[in-house]
């Protein structure tokens, strides 16, 4: 559910009451653990984390008036979604992410490529994501990015 809203504030402010405290929870657990560099913004409909022009100034290599995307949340029609692109990207990252998930969630993973769905709120691993969050600095996202797209 692509949402209109101009700012995270707004797109939290326009969801159903019974998605608005998983989701301030979930942009909290970003913002407190997400290295410096990133900023938070309104990407593709969602709150986006992004590397701004000015740190990599090509942008995003698809449309580079945009800035470099990294992780978005997004309260969709029947789960909350957590795209975070260092799981597609890195092999390793996404490894260990599968494994600590599997050893501390109760819950089977549902997850696509960058996407991991949580169906009920009360799953979110908060924590973990914070943790996973911590994983990849801005200047590993550039390289890592870089990296990928020479393929």
């Amino acid at each position: 559910m692509k949402s209109e809203a101009r700012s995270p504030q707004m797109y939290l402010d326009q969801l159903p009451e019974a998605r608005k405290e998983p989701m301030r929870l979930l942009r909290n657990c970003i913002l407190e653990n997400l290295p410096s560099g990133f900023e938070e913004t309104m990407s593709y409909g969602m709150i986006g984390y992004v590397v701004p022009h000015s740190r990599y100034p090509p942008g995003y290599h698809c449309d580079p008036k945009l800035p470099l995307p990294f992780l978005n949340i997004a309260s969709q029609k029947n789960y909350i979604a957590f795209y975070h692109s260092g799981l597609y990207a890195n092999p390793e990252i996404k490894n260990w992410f599968v494994q600590a998930y599997n050893s501390q969630v109760s819950i089977k993973l549902d997850m696509g490529k960058s996407c991991v769905r949580f169906k009920k709120p009360e799953h979110i691993p908060y924590k973990l994501l914070g943790e996973l969050c911590r994983k990849i600095s801005v200047s590993d996202w550039i390289l890592l990015y870089e990296k990928q797209i020479r393929r």
